[in-house]
């Protein structure tokens, strides 16, 4: 069985976010990029996966500029067999990733699609979903277990109300919570064997998709800063602030 871990370019999660001095989006020229931490995870999963003997081969894709190539090695620096990258300049959309990756699915026909439950950039959550949709497939969103066995997976999920296990014939869609796994620790060699790999490249074009869309980014603009954090003593000062100064929303 194949699995395709769709990845992520995204700011790493270490760095302070910049909004560019204009509004219109966020400032990534000097900050330092990394794989979306969600996709880190479904990554290894898919590794532990082909590890176990379930998945023979693991090929990680993603969409998005020239640099993207980086978290395509980093995947294959953690065990992916192969990568591809749809290239592209263009600002893309959850809809449109997600119609491309589907064309990648139709000519890999993976048995499972293992992806982040969400970007840290845009925290969508949507590009599983959509994909699920457009192949007709069964899927399981937010999974911190994953057991594949006999043309089946089983996932259980995180929820609201706790978690819940669901069974899904393959192929399938998962998204990837934090509560699935630990993702290994790259090592420099590892790396540098997988900077000497060939990594595949398309185009949207090639794949007979448009990255037009109707979304359209008016302004960005920082968060409000936040209050001063106040230390009080002992409980009973703060049971005092809550009956006497805090406000009711």
């Amino acid at each position: 069985m194949k699995i395709l871990v769709p990845v992520k370019r995204v700011v790493d999660s270490n760095v302070r976010i910049r909004v560019k001095d204009d509004g219109s989006g966020i400032d990534t020229e000097n900050a330092r990029m990394s794989m979306n931490p969600f996709d880190d995870i479904a990554v290894e999963e898919a590794v532990k996966q082909k590890e176990a003997g379930v998945a023979s081969e693991v090929v990680a894709v993603t969409c998005g500029v020239e640099k993207s190539q980086d978290v395509l090695r980093t995947a294959m620096a953690m065990g992916a067999d192969r990568a591809i990258l749809v290239k592209t300049d263009a600002p893309l959309t959850p809809l449109v990733v997600a119609k491309m990756l589907k064309v990648v699915v139709d000519r890999e026909a993976p048995g499972l699609v293992i992806l982040g439950k969400q970007a840290t950039d845009d925290d969508a959550s949507q590009t599983g979903p959509m994909l699920a949709a457009l192949m007709d497939a069964p899927q399981a969103t937010a999974v911190s277990k994953l057991v594949v066995a006999d043309g089946k997976a089983t996932a259980t999920r995180e929820t609201d109300d706790g978690s819940q296990t669901v069974q899904l014939q393959l192929p399938a869609v998962v998204t990837a919570d934090l509560r699935l796994n630990q993702p290994r620790f790259v090592t420099l060699p590892k790396m540098m064997k997988a900077r000497k790999k060939t990594i595949e490249v398309t185009t949207p074009e090639e794949l007979g998709v448009s990255v037009s869309t109707k979304l359209q980014v008016l302004k960005v603009a920082p968060p409000s800063p936040r209050a001063s954090v106040v230390m009080l003593p002992d409980a009973a000062a703060l049971v005092d602030r809550l009956k006497n100064e805090a406000k009711v929303i």
